[in-house]
């Protein structure tokens, strides 16, 4: 049997959802499918920021938005000014979903649910009369003179214009290739850091405003670093895992970072600081109290670590240990072994390259009718809500041209 459409949306997801919405909103003579190969649709949006969705971030200037997305950033400067974080804003809020901002700049339903999406999305299709068809695992693409024809493992479906919204799906992908699309190798982008050091041992959920350098590299970022059981999270450390994604996939997860816990403070200004301290604590002990902007556990573990004993006072310290004290505040070095996933975050960097698209549409270069839209393309950002901001970007970017 051969279904025909004039659209057909790989991928139910979000990307794929907004897509399909957004065009027929525009017209609504056009006949749309969204093909989902699972039993049920928008999974990952269901999980996304810990169940509650984090639908955008509240950064409305496109040229300051673009600097969130390692992959992406010259691509998207653009669409952003096609639509924005705002748009977004505006969007759901058409649809009935108002948007709060939180402290740290990300946005969520103010049900505080992801299932607030999901309804909104599922209302509006059914309600619009876009075909969601599931268990549609594709097995070809087949590009015809005047149409797309896409074979699944029950169907096959014949369309004028086919949007691929697939997400880092290595088959898909592999299928894009073979009609030529170039795909650039996906590695994990937004991961932590494994860590074994007794210095960091006992003080999961010890956080601190920290400056994070790689080793023999370029890489480095600042922000909150976090202490988990397995090592190091927290947005400075996601920063540099987004950013060095493919450099530290070539060390296999192998190298050593150094760690300035005073986060701007230099070894010289802190050498003289601890020199200060010394003069105004000298009957104190050292260890019990930090005299910096860090939690007490992590300034006694870092005292311990400079070869000064738990009852040493600060008229005591010597020469030798205020430096190794000096070294351990803003020098650390701490050996990585391996990266864990962040949460349920699966980020890849990869995907179609990007010279292969047309940005004021989101057209294939290679094919006419052929659309991309979300992170089956080369582009990725830091957590925060960016990854779903260039899905809807996308999205409506490939609706207007339509």
């Amino acid at each position: 049997m051969n279904s025909k459409y004039d659209i057909i949306i790989v991928g139910g997801g979000a990307a794929g959802f907004f897509t399909a919405i957004t065009i027929v909103e525009k017209n609504p003579k056009l006949k749309v499918a969204i093909l989902e190969r699972g039993q049920e649709v928008l999974s990952k949006v269901r999980v996304s920021g810990g169940g509650r969705c984090n639908v955008t971030h509240a950064c409305f200037v496109p040229n300051d938005l673009v600097k969130f997305y390692p992959r992406g950033e010259k691509e998207l400067r653009g669409p952003f000014h096609q639509f924005c974080s705002g748009d977004t804003v505006e969007w759901f809020e058409k649809h009935g979903v108002e948007l709060k901002i939180e402290d740290d700049g990300r946005m969520f339903p103010v049900s505080n649910s992801s299932q607030t999406i999901i309804d909104c999305f599922l209302s509006a299709t059914k309600k619009l009369g876009i075909d969601t068809l599931t268990g549609q695992s594709v097995q070809s693409i087949f590009k015809a003179e005047t149409y797309w024809k896409v074979e699944t493992n029950h169907d096959t479906y014949s369309c004028q214009k086919l949007i691929m919204t697939t997400g880092s799906n290595p088959k898909i992908w592999e299928l894009l290739n073979e009609i030529g699309h170039t795909i650039v190798p996906p590695v994990p982008s937004l991961f932590t850091f494994n860590i074994k050091d007794k210095r960091i041992k006992d003080l999961m959920g010890v956080s601190a405003l920290a400056s994070v350098k790689v080793l023999d590299s370029k890489l480095s970022a600042s922000g909150p670093l976090l202490i988990t059981h397995w090592g190091m999270s927290g947005p400075g450390i996601l920063r540099l895992s987004a950013w060095g994604a493919r450099e530290l996939a070539d060390k296999k997860y192998q190298f050593a970072i150094q760690v300035n816990w005073l986060n701007d403070l230099t070894l010289e200004e802190t050498e003289e600081k601890l020199k200060e301290l010394k003069l105004e604590h000298s009957k104190k002990a050292i260890s019990k109290k930090s005299p910096f902007d860090f939690p007490n556990r992590l300034w006694e573990s870092l005292v311990l670590a400079s070869e000064i004993l738990e009852e040493t006072k600060w008229a005591d310290l010597s020469k030798k240990q205020l430096q190794n004290l000096a070294k351990q505040l803003t020098q650390g070095v701490f050996q990585v072994n391996g990266k864990s996933t962040f949460k349920e975050e699966f980020v890849t960097a990869g995907g179609i390259d990007l010279k292969e698209i047309n940005f004021k549409t989101m057209e294939s270069k290679l094919h006419q009718n052929l659309y991309f839209a979300g992170e089956i393309l080369n582009i990725d950002a830091i957590t925060g809500g960016f990854n779903f901001q260039n899905a809807w970007t996308g999205g409506f970017i490939i609706a207007e041209g339509i």
